[in-house]
């Protein structure tokens, strides 16, 4: 990597770094020029303004976020086994401290993306975790080891129940060390396809 480009990706590691740790208001181009250690004017040079820089910097965390997940689905030998994958890969990402989740959490790129096609480029992001889930899901279902279900609607169910579990591990105080297993066992217990379907002794997926 050139200086040039070095300053750049210096310039957006600490956006993601301060965008996660004071929100999009907080965060100025005069604290990210200051962290990053690169002069003020060659921030406006590269991104232009801060809507775009945090634009970067949650596609960026979502390119990551995005690859993890399909790291961690690749190796399934079945689509349960696949879905109890991208359900702790999502949790053990979101606690990663070199993640830089929180992007993604203070700031919800849904209400602080500015413009339609900002907004548009952000979901369709998303939707990509989406499809990648419920493609495990049909996975699933058609190898016997889920039971029938909707994978669309169960895919959305799954990732709400999974963004709640997040939030109240990372911005609150009443989450039970349990909680991430907890969730991944509820999980589990609801859509795998066993002769007693009672969940007791079923187990979560490898890492």
């Amino acid at each position: 990597m050139n200086r040039n480009g070095s300053k750049k990706a210096a310039l957006l590691r600490a956006a993601k770094e301060l965008f996660g740790e004071y929100g999009y208001a907080e965060t100025t181009f005069k604290k990210i020029s200051d962290r990053a250690g690169v002069a003020l004017g060659l921030l406006t040079h590269h991104y232009g303004n801060k809507e775009k820089l945090f634009l970067a910097s949650g596609l960026d965390v979502l390119e990551h976020f995005l690859a993890h997940l399909t790291t961690a689905v690749s190796g399934a030998s079945t689509g349960y086994d696949a879905v109890m994958r991208f359900c702790r890969a999502y949790l053990e990402f979101s606690v990663d401290p070199d993640s830089n989740w929180l992007v993604l959490v203070r700031c919800s790129p849904y209400s602080d993306m500015k413009t339609k096609t900002d907004r548009d480029l952000m979901d369709s992001r998303f939707a990509r975790i989406h499809e990648l889930l419920a493609g495990q899901l049909v996975r699933g279902v058609e190898d016997g080891s889920l039971v029938a279900l909707d994978a669309d609607g169960t895919a959305q169910v799954v990732i709400s129940l999974l963004v709640g579990a997040n939030r109240t591990r990372v911005l609150t105080p009443y989450a039970p060390p349990t909680l991430y297993e907890e969730t991944l066992a509820f999980v589990s217990r609801s859509i795998q396809n066993t002769p007693s379907r009672d969940g007791d002794s079923q187990e979560m997926a490898p890492r």
